[in-house]
């Protein structure tokens, strides 16, 4: 669902990612980690087409994300860690948007949304604007908009920035049935026992590189290692 081909980005004159190849499957759930400026983000904003690589291809369900960029979209959910949303919108009417640009039927946008703003205690504040909401809201109502969808492909940025506990066990619970239902889900995050948790893979992304790749297990044989953290640190301070 996820192809990635020798993806290099450049900035000026620096190289934010180099040769990056990824190939993910459907439903899997994969983790990218990384220290500050590995290129983790960048990585997301080519694959949802925000940005341009300078070079290689990237495929979202066999459709090149350049030349195919609608048929891929609408395959496509992001998440990216600061939501952006129309704020003079209600959660309820940026989500019927939506909606209406998906072509969800109605129906069956009210049954789901009503589900999720219970789900996230939202139902009581769906009519303020969102611009009165905390950020923290404001993720939950993001990840909403997604849920509602079902896309095939969930690109996830920092997942639980601003949320508090009640919201990220939710999160992680829903995140796990949609990888379930057939939902590929790639996720950049800081929090190592997210991965441990989540992921059937894990890629370290270190200078715009994939240093290592595989499952938790496969890197623990690997590396000589008994959990994440040991081998995150090892091969991200010394660049093995």
């Amino acid at each position: 669902m996820i192809k990635v081909i020798s993806l290099s980005k450049k900035f000026n004159s620096q190289w934010v990612i180099r040769n990056l190849n990824l190939n993910i499957k459907k439903g899997e759930f994969y983790c990218l980690l990384g220290p500050n400026g590995a290129g983790k983000t960048t990585t997301l904003k080519i694959l949802s087409g925000l940005i341009k690589p300078t070079q290689g291809k990237v495929y979202l369900g066999g459709f090149d994300v350049e030349r195919e960029y609608l048929q891929a979209k609408k395959l496509l959910g992001f998440i990216p860690d600061t939501p952006f949303l129309y704020e003079n919108l209600t959660p309820w009417e940026f989500l019927e948007f939506i909606a209406n640009i998906f072509g969800i039927e109605k129906n069956t946008f009210q049954k789901e949304v009503n589900y999720y703003l219970e789900l996230f205690n939202l139902k009581e504040v769906k009519d303020t604007l969102l611009k009165e909401f905390s950020h923290g809201m404001k993720q939950r109502v993001l990840y909403i908009a997604n849920f509602i969808r079902h896309p095939k492909v969930l690109l996830i940025d920092e997942p639980l920035v601003g949320l508090d506990p009640h919201a990220i066990y939710l999160i992680k619970d829903l995140l796990k049935k949609e990888t379930q239902q057939g939902t590929t889900i790639l996720m950049c995050t800081h929090i190592l026992s997210i991965a441990e948790e989540l992921s059937h893979r894990i890629g370290i992304l270190d200078k715009g590189e994939i240093i290592v790749q595989g499952t938790l297990d496969e890197l623990k044989r690997r590396m000589g290692d008994t959990n994440l953290e040991e081998i995150f640190l090892k091969l991200t301070e010394t660049g093995e």
